[in-house]
């Protein structure tokens, strides 16, 4: 059984005059994040690895979701591979995943990871939220095998 879990970075602040990539999180966005680690703990239970982004957002999404529920950061992967747009790169991202990893959670960008959620799952979503995060659960063996797997959204439209 292999579990992917998808999280869309929180909410950024452009009022900063800053490249794209160095953009910060909004206050509003670190008070969501938080609010959505303890209200998912349970989907991020034995994550075997989280990689992220490079860009600031993400990163600090990352951290955020590690410390609130207490994941050790040795499992924190900064991957600038993940600093993208495009869906394929993620969906080549996942199937090059290791075999020897369980459940990852990659945290990212849109609409990468829309489209993604939609290849990997019949979700048919048109927006993932800011901080909106979705587990898919493929029953292989192998990352190279996931097709189209049982899905969980969890949206933080209550939050």
């Amino acid at each position: 059984m292999k579990e992917l879990i998808l999280l869309r970075h929180a909410k950024s602040n452009r009022n900063y005059e800053v490249a794209d990539i160095d953009r910060p999180l909004a206050t509003t966005g670190m008070s969501r994040m938080s609010k959505v680690a303890n209200q998912y703990k349970e989907l991020f239970k034995n994550v075997d690895c989280v990689f992220s982004s490079p860009a600031n957002r993400a990163l600090h999404t990352a951290t955020i979701m590690m410390n609130k529920l207490q994941l050790p950061f040795h499992k924190l992967n900064v991957d600038s591979a993940l600093y993208t747009f495009d869906s394929d790169d993620i969906i080549d991202y996942v199937f090059a995943l290791d075999d020897a990893l369980d459940k990852v959670v990659l945290v990212g960008h849109n609409p990468a990871f829309t489209f993604t959620l939609n290849h990997f799952s019949n979700a048919g979503i048109s927006h993932m939220r800011t901080a909106g995060l979705a587990k898919v659960s493929f029953d292989v063996n192998s990352w190279t095998d996931v097709n189209k797997g049982a899905f969980e959204l969890g949206q933080p439209n209550d939050i």
